[in-house]
């Protein structure tokens, strides 16, 4: 038994498309078409690991449709609808300096500029104009509330630190 490096995900499996087996996915990579740049998947299916390979997919419409390797049927790919899609982080291209994964921030701690503890990195959403940060309460925080902070590095976010795990933001804890 290999040991698993760690992973993250890049997209989800939403839909069958056509009767051949091929399957829409919403991708989380930018461009969307970045996903079909990784070969290797692990599909996260209600808890259960399934590597697969993909053999070929392109763009379709806003979307993406991929088919996977031993998928040739419509019924047969419907079973893999919902699952998430997983790739190992060193696969992942290295970003240049002051740009980071959404996974690298999720977990980090949060201060406002006068030190003030607002939590913990949940997770981050897309909202169109930019990547909006959700921070949940932690033992430390200085309240209990979910916050909503803009990232804006250089506006908002003033300083990640990935090693000492902890983001500081330019943010006024009344909101």
């Amino acid at each position: 038994m290999t040991q698993h490096s760690q992973e993250t995900v890049i997209g989800r499996i939403t839909s069958v498309f056509g009767v051949k087996g091929w399957l829409k996915v919403f991708s989380y990579t930018d461009p969307k078409e970045g996903i079909l740049n990784y070969r290797d998947w692990v599909l996260d299916l209600d808890g259960r690991r399934v590597p697969i390979k993909l053999e070929e997919g392109r763009r379709q419409g806003q979307g993406i449709v991929v088919r996977l390797k031993g998928i040739d049927d419509r019924d047969v790919a419907r079973t893999y609808c919902g699952a998430e899609v997983r790739v190992g982080i060193d696969e992942l291209p290295e970003l240049p300096a002051g740009e980071y994964y959404w996974y690298q921030l999720e977990g980090l701690d949060v201060f406002t500029v006068e030190g003030e503890p607002l939590g913990k990195v949940h997770h981050l959403m897309e909202t169109g104009a930019n990547d909006v940060l959700v921070i949940h309460a932690s033992a430390a925080s200085i309240d209990q509330r979910e916050r909503l902070i803009p990232y804006l590095p250089g506006q908002v976010v003033q300083d990640i630190d990935l090693a000492m795990g902890r983001m500081v933001v330019d943010w006024d804890p009344e909101f």
